[in-house]
């Protein structure tokens, strides 16, 4: 099951990089994005997006076990609980966590994200890239996988939410009169949802990752069958304040 839940997120990748290479209107967006968002996207997918989370979860595994050697696999819970732990109740930390990112003290670090103007499944870790630190499931993940005596279900549910945070972050917004859509957007968000969240005009909405229950508990779910005229901020870091020192 480990190895489906990496396939699964390399064949969502593959599937949205062939899309946005393969669809007129997305291609031709990727002909006027700046080099310097290219460079950003591209170390940002490599570092931020794999090897600093898979540096960090073998790091903090490692400290797991060196604090709490005698707890490795004592954690027996059927499979559909371990996999509701990961895609849901994480998913609830997740939305107070990305909350937390846009408040006083942190937005200067998230706002690289912001500067998406063009959803593209490129820019989906298009961030500071020692971000990753502050994204607390990469904190907790480790805690269960090392907890868990059988993580399968779990990984599941974490290759699952990386699959659609993909498809998120991509241009592929599908009509919601397709059947599939129609059921799947009650309650779960999707790539209309979050393209508000990085609207030029209404950035404070949409936080959740997964589910739209939180968004809607809590009073920041946005709703508008139109797209936004206008996504991202205008900022005046460079290239390596963007990567490395997000502050001015």
């Amino acid at each position: 099951m480990q190895s489906f839940s990496q396939f699964m997120i390399f064949a969502a990748f593959i599937s949205l990089v062939i899309y946005t290479f393969g669809d007129k209107i997305s291609r031709n967006k990727l002909r006027i994005k700046k080099i310097e968002y290219w460079l950003i996207d591209g170390i940002g997918l490599t570092t931020q997006g794999v090897i600093i989370p898979l540096l960090q979860a073998t790091l903090v595994y490692a400290l797991y076990h060196y604090l709490f050697p005698h707890f490795q696999g004592c954690l027996q819970i059927p499979a559909i609980i371990s996999f509701m732990i990961s895609f849901i109740v994480i998913d609830y930390v997740y939305y107070w966590n990305h909350r937390l990112l846009h408040s006083r003290v942190f937005w200067n670090i998230h706002q690289v994200h912001h500067t998406i103007t063009e959803m593209d499944v490129l820019g989906t870790s298009r961030n500071t890239i020692w971000t990753s630190f502050l994204i607390i499931y990469l904190w907790i993940h480790p805690l269960f996988i090392y907890l868990l005596a059988d993580p399968t279900a779990y990984l599941f549910g974490v290759a699952l939410t990386s699959a659609l945070d993909l498809w998120r972050h991509s241009g592929l917004i599908i009509s919601e009169h397709n059947i599939l859509v129609a059921i799947l957007s009650p309650w779960l968000i999707l790539p209309q949802d979050h393209i508000w969240h990085h609207s030029a005009d209404n950035k404070n909405c949409n936080y959740g990752a997964n589910l739209k229950i939180w968004d809607k508990i809590h009073g920041t779910y946005y709703q508008n069958q139109q797209l936004p005229q206008k996504l991202g901020i205008n900022t005046s870091l460079n290239l390596f304040q963007q990567l490395l020192f997000p502050f001015i």
